[in-house]
């Protein structure tokens, strides 16, 4: 061989060599682009997380923030109750209509806050998840064993959430 192809070998494995070179930081620079893209991505993702956490964390706040207020005023409502059906075995009509648009107002205003009364009648079947039984006594019939026989404390749900659950007395 001549020293003319030896330096042309010598040249061609340097060629080679750049090449892989090239090639190798080539392939590095699209591995570290694609670790980045990865790492965007994931944190793109938990920040759309956090976001939508935080959202429903907000909403959940101003849906209870008035619960505890809310709870407070439930005996309230079960006076009224307890007063309008006391007075309506009276003569005096226009005290009994007085005492109907207070409680009436008050319930209103509660309800447009977000208060539900849970709806609970007698012959209605007991369910220990939705009504709190205070005591069973014997069924006046057949039909109404196991269901609720009268309803002691009205429920109440503040948005979807039970903030008090029915007192009811079941058959047995």
């Amino acid at each position: 061989m001549s020293k003319k192809n030896k330096k042309e070998d010598n040249i061609e494995e340097q060629t080679d060599a750049q090449e892989v070179e090239v090639i190798s930081v080539e392939e590095q620079l699209q591995e570290d682009l694609q670790k980045e893209k990865d790492k965007f991505l994931r944190l793109f993702a938990e920040f759309e997380n956090y976001k939508k956490r935080t959202t429903k964390e907000r909403i959940e706040l101003f849906t209870t923030a008035s619960q505890e207020v809310m709870v407070s005023l439930l005996p309230i409502l079960d006076d009224f109750d307890r007063a309008y059906s006391e007075m309506s075995k009276s003569k005096d009509k226009e005290l009994l209509k007085g005492v109907a648009l207070i409680s009436n107002k008050l319930k209103d205003t509660l309800k447009s806050k977000g208060l539900a009364e849970v709806e609970v009648k007698q012959g209605d079947v007991f369910n220990a998840d939705n009504h709190e039984a205070i005591t069973q006594i014997p069924a006046p019939s057949k039909k109404l064993k196991g269901k609720i026989i009268d309803v002691i404390e009205k429920g109440y749900a503040l948005g979807d959430k039970v903030i008090r659950f029915p007192k009811v007395v079941i058959g047995q």
